[in-house]
């Protein structure tokens, strides 16, 4: 059986990654070289993503003939907007509008941007549309060597690119013979860069090293750190074990290390 054939209403959750891509270019390819009829792919924009991320999204949409759903987390009901490449916030607007109606930063202990960005995000907008969504429909890009992932999904059909074997050399090598790419560094399979970029759940040497590779990045994230929104236990942080963004900034500035090289990030729903 192909793990890549889908005959049942599925949606394809599309971090914005080489991952992810490639598991929507297997759907495509088991479907004939068309997305079957009972598949819907959606990309949850934060703001906070890559413009090359952005790029790629619409790469894979023009290259593929695939319609990709971009959507946004609202503050006010629907709760959700439909956007498009020529139309998704660059600033972190939904990222900032979430947290100003939580009232408090997200954290390693209580990652609520993911649940209400991404996953909720696109449940109610497939809600709109009548679907009668549940996470069981929901595909992901997780590959055969994230173990510790895929072992919090009970149901392995929702992971195919598990179940087919697929590693983090098989989307390398993909991807070199490919007419297009993500235009972000893949670092041993790893792409620093991408999703949200200084994301707090990565590892705080990599953080730090965005921070030097380009200072602005920082900007948004001490922004919000510096609304001084309660977030017990780590106070106005998004992470109480670090320091705050303004100071990674002037360290980086300093060209100062601060963490362990080899600290790993922390994985969730966002994808590779």
């Amino acid at each position: 059986m192909n793990p890549y054939e889908i005959k049942e209403p599925t949606v394809i959750s599309f971090s914005g990654g080489r991952t992810s891509a490639f598991m929507l270019f297997k759907v495509i390819e088991a479907g004939g070289g068309k997305l079957p009829e009972e598949a819907i792919v959606c990309f949850a924009n934060t703001g906070k993503e890559d413009e090359a991320t952005l790029r790629f999204v619409q790469a894979c949409s023009n290259n593929w003939n695939v319609e990709i759903h971009w959507v946004e987390f609202r503050d006010v009901d629907p709760a959700f907007e439909r956007v498009t490449f020529e139309t998704p916030s660059r600033n972190g607007e939904p990222f900032e509008a979430l947290i100003k109606k939580r009232n408090y930063l997200p954290n390693p202990v209580t990652r609520f941007c993911t649940a209400e960005l991404k996953i909720r995000t696109i449940h109610k907008y497939l809600k709109s549309l009548g679907w009668d969504h549940n996470e069981n429909m929901d595909w992901v890009g997780m590959r055969a060597d994230e173990q510790r992932r895929a072992a919090k999904i009970s149901d392995k059909s929702r992971i195919p690119l598990v179940t087919a074997g697929v590693t983090k050399e098989t989307i390398g090598e993909f991807w070199r013979n490919q007419s297009f790419d993500l235009e972000l560094p893949n670092m041993n399979g790893v792409t620093m860069h991408g999703n949200c970029d200084l994301c707090f759940l990565k590892g705080g040497a990599q953080v730090l090293s965005l921070i030097a590779e380009k200072p602005e990045r920082a900007i948004w994230w001490a922004k919000m750190e510096s609304t001084s929104l309660a977030s017990k236990p780590s106070g106005a942080l998004f992470r109480s074990d670090r320091p705050s963004y303004a100071s990674m900034m002037k360290f980086a500035a300093e060209q100062r290390d601060m963490f362990d090289p080899n600290e790993e990030s922390i994985s969730c729903f966002c994808g590779d």
